[in-house]
Parts: C-alpha cells; structure tokens; sequence
C-alpha cells in the first residue's frame, strides 16, 4: 500500500510538472509577443561602390555617412529584439531593384532607407522624410516625428513621392534624408560620429513608436503621452508628374518647330541664324 501511495504521489507531481512547465512556457511566448518585437527591419544605407550620392564637388561624401548611421541603426535595433537585415554592409554598389527584392522576401519586413540631402544652394537645410503607400504614413510620422524633433535642423515635413524603394515596396517603407551635406552646419554634424549615433538612435525610436500613431485615415495631429501625432504631408507625386508633363510637351513643340525649320528656305535660314547670334 504504501508502495502504490509513494507511486500516485510520484505521478501525481509529474503530472503537475508538466502542467506547471506548459503554462510557464505559454506565459513566456505571450510575454515574448507582447513585449518582445517580431518585425525584421530592412535598412536600406543610400548609394555606395561606384554611386557617391550628393551632387557633383560635393566634399562629403554621402555613401559613407549612410552606411556608418545604418551600421548603427543595425545595433541599436538588434539590441531592442529586432531582425535586423541591411541592404548593404559595406561599400558596394547595389542595385535598387536588388534592394526591394531583398524586403520583399519578408512578409512582416519594413524598409528603412537612410540618406542625406544636397543642394546647389548651401543655405538649404532640414530633415524631411518620404514614404508613398499610404500604409507607410505612421512609419514616416512616427520616425518624422523624432528625428525632426531631436536634430537642430528645420522641419522639411513628411513628403509623398513615388522613389522606386517606395513605390515597388509591398511593406511599410520609408526614406528618410538626415541634412544637407552641402549646408556648412549640417555637414559638420554629419561627420560627428555622437551625431550620427544620435541619429541612428531617433530612427529606431520611430521604428519602435510607429504602432502608436494614428491610423493613416485619422486626422489626428495631437500627440497624447502613449501616441505620436500622424504627421501632415506634401504629396510631391503630382509636382513630379505634371513637371514631367509639361517637360514633354515642350520636347514635342521643340522637336516640330526645329522640322518646320529644316523644311524652310537657305535665306530664311540664314536670316534666322544671324538673329540668334546677335
């Protein structure tokens, strides 16, 4: 008898092992879920090998400054829980179709493409950030939101424009332009590596806040202490388009003015290049 006691209290706790070890394990993958992110973030470093980025005599050079605030973004985000997966590692030219193939192959991916900004005129400045699908708006906002709000550059607003990273993207994706490389101050910012850290470092607070923002139907712009504001935008696909439009247009009445004029006479062509030249 009291064999079969010590047998039924043996089972008795191996049962209540088990049953205590699967609920352990349940608890843990729910907290893991709630707590822990899943999402693989594909960051993008702008430019590299051959492609220098910037405009022609540019003296900083926009490939390595990409990649080093990239590098870092892949830290700090592998650090929070993240998979962290980067276009380029190093400085190599990759193709922008080979880029979106690589976030396409994660169903649960976003894209994160970092550059920075030039312009023939020095004296432009500021932090604007892209995205084109709709659904890439709170991931704009919220990583808008804190790198505007932590550089000491002018707010160039979120802006809508159809980049070939964004537009053949089917995840969330955007890119944002840290500052003008060929601004004096932004440059000098550029090459500090604690600003470029800093940068790395509001990028994936707006990667890790992009949750709390506003549905992209809401008119929200208020933030509240658990949300970010779903920020106002500039939808520049509709500038590109009708620039391009009217680009064309003008090519077609250059092109048949230019044959009307190959069918005239030699002394009206004459007459016509005398006028030209003075």
């Amino acid at each position: 008898m009291p064999t079969n006691l010590c047998r039924f209290n043996l089972f008795a706790s191996s049962l209540l092992i088990v049953f205590l070890g699967t609920l352990s394990t349940a608890h843990a993958r729910r907290a893991s879920k709630e707590s822990g992110p899943t999402t693989t973030v594909v960051i993008d470093a702008g430019h590299g090998g051959y492609d220098r980025g910037g405009i022609p005599g540019q003296r900083v050079v926009e490939k390595e400054m990409t990649l080093d605030v990239a590098q870092r973004l892949k830290k700090v985000l592998s650090a929070n829980g993240y998979r962290v997966v980067m276009t380029r590692d190093s400085d190599v030219f990759v193709p922008l179709g080979t880029r979106v193939a690589i976030a396409n192959a994660y169903a649960d991916a976003i894209f994160v493409s970092v550059h920075f900004n030039s312009a023939k005129r020095s004296g432009a400045s500021g932090i604007e950030t892209y995205f084109y699908d709709r659904e890439s708006l709170p991931l704009a906002s919220a990583i808008h939101y804190f790198v505007a709000g932590g550089a000491p550059s002018s707010n160039r607003n979120v802006r809508r424009r159809g980049y070939y990273v964004l537009r053949k993207n089917r995840n969330p994706a955007v890119l944002v332009e840290c500052g003008f490389l060929t601004n004096p101050s932004e440059a000098a910012l550029a090459q500090s590596a604690s600003y470029r850290q800093k940068l790395a470092e509001e990028i994936a607070a707006g990667v890790r806040g992009r949750s709390t923002v506003a549905s992209a139907r809401s008119t929200t712009r208020v933030a509240t202490g658990e949300s970010i504001p779903l920020q106002p935008y500039i939808d520049q696909t509709r500038v590109t388009k009708s620039k391009s439009s009217r680009s064309k247009r003008s090519h077609k009445k250059s092109t048949r003015r230019k044959k009307k004029s190959s069918k005239s006479g030699g002394s009206e062509a004459k007459t016509s290049s005398k006028s030209q030249e003075g």
